[in-house]
């Protein structure tokens, strides 16, 4: 690895002349190479077949876009990283760019992964929606473009197979049905309702549609209804013309299911005015499983080659691709990537820019949405100008805000209190930056706003400290929004100045004396409180950025409260399972009284070895 030479006592060298002095010293190999800035922050990250001739043309004084003359022109050193093959410098390239995200290079922003359809391992398998590494034993069906599509497709497949979507320990620990099995969702296989034979033939014909095969499963629906009619079983055929008509639902919503291609991803790029977007359809099983946009972060004089073939490097880089990558435009490695992304499936991926037939009228119909989405997105975002150009006018703030940060807590009388954060900037809600923040003050009395508020606050600022203490990153707001008056104001800036953070603006939002929106007052330290008219479009943006703090701190309280119900001591202790669990209840009566029984009465339970029953006791007593 090589840095910057060492000059002496004369000016350091920059621009292409810095450049130019690495060229002696540089191999023919392949690999991958960083210019810095006189600050050692890294400007841009690139891979070459070879290393002296790709940095060679940085040396030349002209023939460069304005881009990579800006690039050049603050470069004072230089890192090189030597790989064993071209392949290898493409991974480690995109591998840094998005651990480094270089101000030069295109940088793809949104990297959540896609949820997928998992039909577990277990001998009445459960359906149910995963996102994350694929972990657990089973089949996956997948990527779906969001959760909302999979949710959709889980809803239907439920009215039509009837397959469980209860967790194992509940499954194990049932009695009797519960509301799904009454509302026709579920067969209820947890108490026998349906033989594991038919529960096995409902999950293959699940599977087999989710793999394609939907013609044949509506036949024999069809078949089993008109054989039902027939018997005069009409109850029976109404149940089936329900799970042939939720079948088709699934089918409209899916909308184009090309019949050519079977599994691909389909990328198209639409550049405009320095913005990018990027629609990618994901094709599986010959069925539309949804679409989404992106929008990479791109310069003013990029090709369509180098953004999409940083977008494929990237976005690839922690998902599994299609076997048949489609892209609008041609890359300028296609071989290499094709390897590079072979070599992470395990399989033979194919990259192709379709000309014709139905390929080409899927990249059509991708293309369009692209176009669309990024021209409404410009729409938006010059709108989301002008009101950040407000917001600053009515705070004083110096300049329009490009992070505003907004906190709200939510709990019931203290009980699963947590506290959110939201994002907003120039292009609208940055959802990929939300954080919760789990409530752990075990000296907060319940219900202390001002003390959860301190919490929230204290633990975001130390983390910003830690990761970005130079601020450079993009990580620190340029302005807080408090879900409050003066009293969490106050706490709010006793907290930066702790930390010693007293240069970010905080205003707290507060209803007014009759609470009603539309006359929220606005506080700030050492300053008298001030509204903004009834119709003013600042005082409306200020009220959907706490509206979602509040949506966001409502939505996490719930999910935490909703885990918690049902939960038991017992599901700590190592070995109690949901039958020994469902055992010891039923002999003692609640959680409770198992923690104050002794070891005989312990050991008089059913299922409970003496080893098991001393496991029990242990736990209890240590615990206390």
């Amino acid at each position: 690895m090589t840095t910057g030479l060492d000059t002496g006592s004369e000016a350091p060298l920059t621009g292409y002349n810095c450049i130019h002095s690495y060229l002696r010293t540089l191999e023919t190999s392949p690999g991958v190479y960083r210019m810095l800035d006189a600050e050692s922050r890294v400007l841009y990250v690139g891979k070459a077949r070879n290393l002296r001739a790709r940095v060679s043309n940085y040396a030349r004084p002209t023939g460069h876009s304005g881009r990579i003359a800006r690039m050049i022109r603050e470069t004072a050193s230089m890192m090189f990283l030597t790989t064993r093959t071209e392949t290898e410098a493409l991974l480690l390239e995109q591998n840094l760019i998005k651990q480094l995200k270089p101000r030069y290079n295109v940088l793809l922003r949104d990297d959540k992964s896609f949820p997928n359809i998992l039909m577990t391992d277990h001998t009445y398998p459960q359906i149910t929606k995963h996102r994350g590494s694929k972990k657990d034993k089973g089949q996956y069906f997948g990527p779906f473009a969001s959760a909302g599509a999979v949710n959709r497709t889980l809803n239907q497949l439920q009215k039509v197979f009837l397959l469980r979507n209860c967790a194992d320990t509940m499954f194990e620990g049932r009695t009797r049905p519960c509301l799904q099995h009454q509302i026709k969702r579920c067969s209820a296989p947890c108490v026998g309702k349906i033989s594991e034979a038919d529960y096995a033939t409902t999950v293959r014909d699940a599977m087999q549609f989710l793999q394609g095969k939907s013609t044949h499963i509506q036949a024999t629906l069809a078949t089993q209804m008109s054989e039902a009619s027939d018997a005069m079983e009409f109850e029976r055929a109404a149940a089936l013309r329900d799970r042939i008509r939720a079948l088709t639902q699934v089918q409209t919503a899916q909308g184009i299911n090309p019949r050519g291609v079977t599994e691909a991803d389909v990328i198209a790029l639409h550049l405009e005015g320095g913005q990018a977007c990027v629609q990618v359809f994901f094709i599986r099983a010959n069925q539309n499983w949804g679409n989404r946009d992106f929008y990479p972060r791109v310069g003013p004089d990029v090709d369509e080659a180098e953004v999409l073939e940083a977008f494929v490097g990237q976005f690839y880089d922690t998902k599994e691709p299609a076997r048949l990558l489609l892209l609008s435009h041609p890359i300028e490695n296609t071989d290499l990537m094709e390897d590079a992304l072979s070599g992470k499936l395990g399989r033979r991926v194919e990259i192709a820019v379709p000309q014709r037939g139905e390929k080409a009228e899927l990249m059509e119909g991708a293309a369009r949405n692209a176009r669309e989405s990024l021209a409404r997105r410009m729409a938006e975002t010059a709108t989301q100008g002008k009101l950040l150009r407000g917001l600053a006018e009515a705070f004083g703030l110096n300049a329009p805000p490009g992070r505003i940060e907004v906190y709200d807590n939510s709990h019931i009388q203290g009980t699963n209190a947590v506290g959110g954060m939201i994002v907003a900037g120039a292009e609208g809600f940055l959802k990929n930056q939300y954080r919760k923040f789990n409530i752990r003050g075990d000296d907060l009395v319940p219900g202390d706003d001002f003390g959860m508020m301190k919490e929230v606050l204290s633990r975001r600022f130390k983390r910003l400290l830690k990761e970005d203490p130079d601020r450079d990153k993009g990580l620190w707001p340029d302005l807080l929004l408090i879900d409050g008056g003066a009293g969490q104001v106050s706490a709010v800036a006793s907290i930066m100045q702790e930390h010693g953070v007293e240069d970010i603006p905080m205003v707290g939002v507060a209803k007014g004396v009759d609470r009603d929106a539309g006359k929220e007052e606005f506080h700030r330290v050492g300053q008298r409180p001030f509204a903004l008219r009834h119709n003013d479009p600042v005082l409306y943006f200020v009220q959907r950025l706490r509206d979602e703090a509040h949506r966001f701190a409502i939505g996490t309280h719930r999910a935490r409260r909703s885990k918690s119900v049902g939960a038991t001591p017992l599901d700590d202790v190592p070995g109690v399972g949901a039958a020994r669990k469902r055992s010891l209840l039923a002999h003692f009566g609640s959680a409770k009284a198992v923690s104050r029984a002794n070891l005989a009465d312990l050991r008089a339970v059913d299922g409970v070895s003496e080893a098991l029953a001393e496991r029990i006791y242990g736990f209890f007593h240590e615990q206390g």
